[in-house]
C-alpha cells in the first residue's frame, strides 16, 4: 500500500480545521451529494471554507471536494455542514430531486435490456 501525503498529516491540523468535531451535523450528506455555492468567500472566512465555495460554483460531489482539498471525506462533511448551516451552500442528493424520480426508467424496460445483454 502506498502511503499518501494525508497519512503523514498532523492530526492536530485536522482537529483544528474541524474545531474538534468528529461527526458532521447533517447526517444526510454522503459522498454523492451535490454541493453548489450560494455565496462568494468572505474576508476572514476559514481558508478551507473559502476553497470549498470557490470549487463549488457549479455542482460538485462531496467526494470530489474531498479529493480537491486533500482532506478526508469526514472532515469535508463537517466543513460542509458549517457552510450549509450558514446558508453559504446548497446540498442536493442526486436521487432526491423530483426530476430524477420522474425520469426513472420502467422496471420492465430494464429487465428487457438485461435479457438482451445476456443474449450477447
Amino acid at each position: 500500500m502506498i502511503r499518501r501525503e494525508l497519512d503523514n498529516e498532523e492530526p492536530d491540523r485536522l482537529y483544528t480545521v474541524t474545531r474538534g468535531r468528529s461527526v458532521a451535523d447533517d447526517p444526510h450528506l454522503d459522498i454523492v451529494t451535490l454541493i453548489v455555492a450560494a455565496a462568494d468567500p468572505a474576508p476572514g472566512m476559514q481558508s478551507e471554507h473559502a476553497r470549498i465555495l470557490r470549487a463549488c460554483r457549479a455542482p460538485v460531489a462531496v467526494v470530489e471536494i474531498s479529493a480537491d482539498l486533500g482532506l478526508p471525506v469526514g472532515v469535508v462533511k463537517i466543513l460542509l455542514s458549517d457552510l450549509l448551516r450558514a446558508g453559504k451552500i446548497t446540498a442536493r442528493h442526486p436521487s432526491s430531486s423530483a426530476r430524477a424520480r420522474t425520469q426513472l426508467p420502467d422496471t420492465a424496460l430494464l429487465k428487457k435490456v438485461l435479457v438482451g445483454l445476456h443474449k450477447l
